[in-house]
């Protein structure tokens, strides 16, 4: 008998419809919600299995002289970059490929670190591979199915040598920056050619581009098959250009005309503005090493070589200024009113004066007689400026120097620059020497001897407020870039007048630099100096030849400063002095449309056992010049 009521299992029957409804429902709503509103996540989950990313680098930003020409643009290079993956079988293949192509251990250990640094991602093996590599790797594709060559833009340094130490160089970021604040931004990850030394460094957030993406496919191996062109490629943007002051031209006539067996410094200002015309240090190097990797024998070559070829003299070097720091003793003097333009001392020199029983020679051991500042500064007597820094006072002298500037920096937008040494006061003697310092310190430090380092760039710029009206604008590479305050001489316009004519004394007819500043259509005005230094002391090595001045127009405004130093050249006036006057010649027949003439100074056309008209006419009478 059917124990069940047929409307019972019609009931129960419709039960188990709902139930079987409502679980098909709820398949479909999850189908639904998978396959359609979903679709586009899974979509680009399956993608990604088959889909890589890779960056882009965007070019670096191209850098200009004064006048519009390029010093700095990329060229096309070719990187070689390894596709993520388990760090065994990353390491096999950089082993492999050190068959093709240079690799050190420590390369490999570094690519290694920044995979487990920073997970899986593309490691970028080489910047600037070698064409000869690529090919190499190109032809076994099937050996490194992995690897991927690609073109990239590549730094190039159009001037080589001549601007090393202006530009700097690029090199591929390291583990230890990347974790530096100023590479903190998004923009920088492992592969990526920064600045690392000069303008390159100073100027790496404006030259530095933002990296784009690319996308290719790879096979279930993670082998590259093709480019994905279906996904949206990101090209990246280009770094901004930078404009400088420099003058480019007149950068390579420094070059061409340094002493190729010397090493020194030449550093030119623009008057009208303070900007850096050219900063060069000796010896140089060439940039275009650097780019993808400087090779090993080149970089041992550098730091071996005792002349230091990486060092840049020019706001690194810190040299005794000899008498070229007269002038400054001069300005304080005049400044604090103890002494007045037409004024004599008391003491004559005879070749030197006692100051107790301390005795101190001048350079001329026949004297100078009675001088005043003018004569002073032309004749570059020591006797006098012994009584100046005597009657300024060892610490007022200490005081008004410092407070000048000569123991800063000048602010210079490189991203190295050393401070000059002066003492601030006593105490600087005994922290450094361990003495307490005695009344005739002044005697050395009035004449650029004694705790007195600076800089070529410091020096220049100081001539630079003589040049101008006391005041000097920081220098500058960059144009268009706020510095900060340079600094100011309190001088009237008569006490610089003063002092130029003295300046004037020194290359006038009979000056001590006469003939290596002697130009045909320029007046040169300036300062020898003679640096002793421990070597030079010792007796095993010449004093430090130095010459800083100004040229322009004869009668006008100067246009041009330059400091030229030599190291260990001995002479002021027969080393340093005609590099300068060169330096002006050629930046001034240039800015005027004057024909360049490489027989250039006085001095040059004596050489050649001529005596040029110009000179002739204007020197009368025709009696040679002192040397």
């Amino acid at each position: 008998m059917n124990v069940y009521h047929s409307h019972e299992r019609r009931r129960r029957a419709m039960g188990a419809y709902v139930i079987i409804a409502l679980f098909m429902g709820g398949l479909s709503v999850s189908f639904f919600r998978i396959q359609v509103l979903g679709s586009d996540r899974w979509e680009l989950r399956a993608r990604s299995n088959r889909i890589r990313q890779l960056p882009v680098p965007a070019p670096r930003g191209t850098i200009y002289d004064r006048n519009g020409r390029i010093i700095a643009d990329n060229a096309p290079g070719y990187a070689i970059t390894l596709m993520p993956g388990p760090p065994d079988s990353i390491r096999a293949t950089l082993e492999r490929m050190r068959e093709h192509m240079e690799m050190s251990e420590a390369r490999i250990d570094r690519l290694l670190g920044f995979l487990a640094r920073y997970g899986r991602q593309a490691l970028v093996v080489d910047t600037d591979a070698d064409f000869r590599v690529v090919s190499a790797l190109e032809e076994r594709r099937v050996e490194f199915p992995d690897v991927h060559i690609e073109m990239r833009p590549r730094r190039r340094y159009l001037t080589g040598e001549a601007t090393g130490h202006v530009l700097g160089y690029v090199g591929e970021i390291t583990r230890e920056e990347l974790e530096y604040d100023e590479y903190a931004d998004e923009r920088y990850e492992q592969g990526m050619v920064v600045g690392k030394t000069g303008i390159e460094k100073q100027y790496e957030a404006l030259l530095q581009g933002r990296q784009g993406l690319k996308y290719v496919e790879v096979d279930a191996r993670g082998r590259i098959v093709g480019d994905f062109a279906a996904f949206r490629t990101d090209p990246g943007e280009s770094g901004q250009d930078l404009h400088l002051n420099v003058d480019i031209e007149l950068q390579e006539w420094i070059h061409s005309i340094f002493p190729d067996s010397m090493s020194g410094a030449v550093v030119a200002l623009d008057v009208e503005d303070g900007g850096i015309l050219a900063m060069y240090s000796a010896p140089s190097y060439d940039p275009n090493a650097f780019v993808g990797g400087v090779d090993n024998e080149y970089w041992t070559a550098l730091n071996q070589n005792e002349r230091l070829p990486l060092y840049n003299r020019t706001v690194m070097g810190l040299y005794p200024p000899a008498s070229t720091w007269k002038l400054a003793a001069a300005a304080i003097g005049l400044d604090l009113g103890v002494i007045t333009a037409d004024e004599e001392m008391p003491i004559p020199c005879t070749g030197g004066m006692s100051f107790g029983s301390d005795y101190r020679r001048c350079w001329n051991p026949a004297g100078h007689g009675f001088n005043n500042l003018s004569e002073a500064i032309g004749n570059s007597c020591n006797v006098y400026f012994y009584q100046l820094g005597l009657r300024i006072g060892f610490e007022p002298l200490m005081q008004r120097a410092t407070e000048i500037g000569f123991s800063e920096r000048c602010g210079v937008d490189l991203p190295q620059e050393m401070e000059g040494v002066f003492p601030a006061g006593p105490q600087f003697f005994e922290d450094r020497f361990g003495y307490r310092p005695l009344e005739n310190e002044v005697l050395s430090l009035s004449i650029g001897q004694g705790p007195n380092s600076q800089t070529p760039l410091k020096m220049a710029q100081f001539y630079l407020a003589l040049a101008r009206d006391g005041s000097a604008p920081t220098p500058a590479l960059a144009r268009n870039m706020d510095l900060g305050p340079g600094w100011v001489l309190d001088l009237q316009a008569e006490d610089i007048g003063s002092i130029y004519q003295g300046l004037a004394a020194v290359t006038a007819q009979g000056g001590t630099a006469h003939v290596g500043t002697s130009l045909e259509h320029w007046q040169v005005v300036g300062k020898t100096g003679t640096g002793q230094n421990a070597q030079s002391v010792q007796g095993t090595a010449g004093n430090h030849a130095w010459f800083v001045g100004m040229a322009g127009p004869w009668g006008e405004r100067p246009e041009i400063v330059v400091a030229a130093l030599i190291e260990y050249g001995e002479s002021g006036s027969g080393m340093a002095a005609p590099i300068m006057a060169k330096t002006a010649d050629f930046y001034l027949r240039k800015k005027h449309n004057i024909p360049i003439d490489t027989i250039q100074t006085y001095g040059e056309h004596l050489r050649r056992g001529t005596v040029p008209q110009w000179y002739r006419d204007r020197y009368r009478p025709r009696a040679a010049p002192g040397g």
